[in-house]
C-alpha cells in the first residue's frame, strides 16, 4: 500500500475512533456549495463529512473493530463523523436528504451499535438533548409561575378589598 493511503488510512480510522457514532451516506451530484453548507451544518451539530473511497473506508472501519461489506456501499459515499449529540446530526443529515434529494442515508453506528437506514430515520424524529433539556426545564418553571400568579392575585385581591373597604367608608361619613 502507498505512503499516501496508508496516511488516509490512519487518518478516517482515528475520526472513526474519536467518534461516538457515525453515519455512512451515498451521494450524487452535490456542488459545492451544497456541500460546503451542509458541512457548516454539520459542524454546528459536533459532526463532520468525510467523503472517503470504499476501500480505504472498509479496511479502516475493520481495523477499528467494525464490521461492513462494499456490497452495501453502492455508488459514492461520504461518512458523517458524530462527536456529541447524535440524534441532531441525524436530524440535518435527513433533512438535507429531503431537500436535495442529493444524499441517501446507508447506515449508522451509534454507541457499537448498528442502525439501517429506517432506524436512523425514526431517530432524526426524537428531539434532541437540547429540546429535552428546554421541555424539561419548562416542567420545572412551570410550578414556579402557577404560585407567582397565585400569590400575585392573592395581593391584587387584598388590595382591590383595601379600596372598596376605603370608599365605603368615605361614602358612610359624607
Amino acid at each position: 500500500m502507498r505512503e499516501e493511503k496508508k496516511l488516509l488510512l490512519e487518518e478516517i480510522k482515528e475520526k472513526i475512533d474519536s467518534s461516538s457514532s457515525l453515519v455512512v451516506t451515498k451521494f450524487k451530484n452535490i456542488t459545492s456549495t451544497e456541500s460546503w453548507n451542509f458541512r457548516n451544518i454539520l459542524l454546528k451539530n459536533a459532526s463532520e463529512m468525510e467523503v472517503v473511497k470504499k476501500r480505504v473506508f472498509l479496511k479502516a472501519f475493520e481495523k477499528s473493530g467494525y464490521k461492513c461489506s462494499i456490497e452495501e456501499l453502492d455508488g459514492q459515499i461520504a461518512v458523517i463523523f458524530i462527536k456529541d449529540d447524535p440524534v441532531g446530526a441525524i436530524k440535518a443529515i435527513f433533512e438535507f436528504s429531503e431537500q436535495t434529494n442529493k444524499l441517501e442515508v446507508i447506515r449508522g453506528e451509534i454507541e457499537d451499535k448498528v442502525y439501517n437506514k429506517e432506524d436512523l430515520l425514526f431517530l432524526s424524529k426524537l428531539p434532541t438533548m437540547n429540546d429535552l433539556r428546554a421541555e424539561f426545564l419548562s416542567v420545572l418553571e412551570a410550578p414556579m409561575s402557577g404560585t407567582l400568579s397565585v400569590m400575585e392575585s392573592l395581593l391584587t385581591s387584598v388590595i382591590y378589598a383595601l379600596e372598596e373597604k376605603k370608599k365605603l367608608e368615605e361614602k358612610n361619613k359624607g
